[in-house]
């Protein structure tokens, strides 16, 4: 069998190889995988006129040096926004897309509490760093859910740039045009994992808008996982197997 050819983007805090290595490890050989690390960390900053069009030209570039006419895309959190940006605008070069509860998913029929919602996000700009990360944390899950704990020591260097990042995304958030018809054009599979414990006045309502758009959409709701803990890292068995079938069902 020919491997799958498979781009996976990590969402805007770990990096990829930290966020997919249990995903890989289960995956195993069925896959001709790239791991791409966010562009907006490419640079000691993020570029004040960042645009998700920075990461789509990212996964274009690498798919031509690959050769790869054709391939699966996979994104999580705000790489699952660049995946949905990406399938916009080159949706003849997909053979499926896979979202892990995308950051965000355009501004078109928001509810009026996703619309509050975003209001809470934009008084993050407000916080010293210290208090940045954690509350951007806790606005993605369930009430009373418990958030990990700290990490102890001292933060690994890539966590400095992830603040930046994370505001850069938001902005682009704000103004990015995210093509509701060329998504309803898309004709392709395309798979949602959501996580039972995340915050569904976001993830929940992303699903459904989108649920309404593509012609082929299929969910799955991991009921004991969250944002925070996603089913890539927790539970990477059960959604390789749940990729995989997605993939074969859309290579047919």
């Amino acid at each position: 069998m020919v491997p799958f050819r498979v781009t996976f983007l990590p969402g805007s805090v770990l990096p990829g190889d930290l966020a997919y290595g249990s995903l890989m490890a289960a995956l195993g050989p069925v896959t001709d995988a790239v791991v791409r690390d966010l562009e907006v960390y490419a640079m000691p900053e993020a570029p004040p006129d960042y645009s998700l069009d920075l990461e789509v030209g990212g996964v274009l570039r690498d798919a031509d040096e690959r050769g790869w006419e054709r391939f699966h895309l996979v994104g999580y959190s705000g790489g699952g926004a660049a995946a949905l940006a990406f399938a916009a605008r080159h949706s003849e070069r997909l053979a499926s897309l896979a979202l892990l509860e995308p950051a965000w998913a355009g501004r078109w029929d928001l509810s009026p509490v996703e619309q509050a919602l975003w209001r809470e996000y934009d008084r993050l700009d407000a916080l010293p760093p210290d208090q940045f990360m954690r509350t951007f944390m806790r606005l993605g899950v369930k009430p009373g859910v418990e958030l990990p704990p700290p990490q102890a020591g001292d933060p690994p260097p890539w966590m400095a740039k992830r603040p930046g990042g994370i505001r850069a995304f938001m902005k682009t958030f704000k103004t990015y045009e995210l093509d509701r018809d060329a998504l309803a054009r898309f004709d392709r599979p395309v798979y949602f994992a959501l996580g039972g414990l995340s915050n569904p006045d976001q993830y929940g309502a992303i699903a459904a808008r989108l649920s309404r758009v593509f012609p082929d959409f299929e969910l799955e709701v991991f009921e004991e996982r969250h944002h925070f803990d996603p089913p890539h890292r927790i539970e990477p068995e059960r959604l390789a197997g749940s990729l995989r079938a997605f993939w074969r069902r859309a290579s047919t």
